[in-house]
């Protein structure tokens, strides 16, 4: 599925089997799409306070808390070599979006909808619900193959 949100930061969500074969990314022109890695295709999700805010909601703690776990927001490449950037997802959210019933999409997607990086570019509570679908599948079948959550973060 491909929730892009039109003339936006590309964010692209992928599943790689380690931070190595997630830097190597960089050198793929067009991103990890086109390293024929898993991705989930999105604009303007960033991947340090908009998925820490997630990650506050789906785990019952604070944003502060979240933003500080271990590979939260993460920078793995060169600050120098971007953009774009790589960057990990927290292994907490990541067991959070596996272990996600669908009827919680819903519950979690109404107050992540309505953060304010969401509320400025016009996420519904329907779209984040469709970004939640889409981040659960993407941590689903990278947890089937061993793999851990990566964005490729190009501003």
């Amino acid at each position: 599925m491909d929730a892009r949100i039109s003339d936006m930061t590309l964010c692209d969500y992928f599943s790689a089997a380690d931070d190595e074969a997630a830097i190597a990314v960089l050198k793929s022109p067009g991103g990890p799409s086109r390293a024929e890695l898993d991705v989930f295709l999105l604009k303007n999700i960033d991947p340090v306070v908009a998925i820490a805010q997630l990650e506050a909601i789906m785990t019952g703690c604070s944003y502060e808390e979240a933003s500080e776990r271990p590979r939260s927001g993460q920078l793995l490449s060169s600050p120098e070599d971007g953009p774009p950037f790589v960057v990990s997802l927290s292994d907490t959210l990541f067991d959070a979006l596996v272990t996600a019933a669908e009827d919680d999409l819903v519950r979690f997607a109404e107050p992540w909808s309505k953060t304010d990086e969401l509320r400025q570019i016009r996420i519904s509570v329907e779209v984040a619900t469709d970004v939640l679908n889409g981040l659960v599948g993407l941590a689903q079948r990278a947890q089937a193959s061993g793999q851990r959550l990566y964005c490729w973060w190009a501003l």
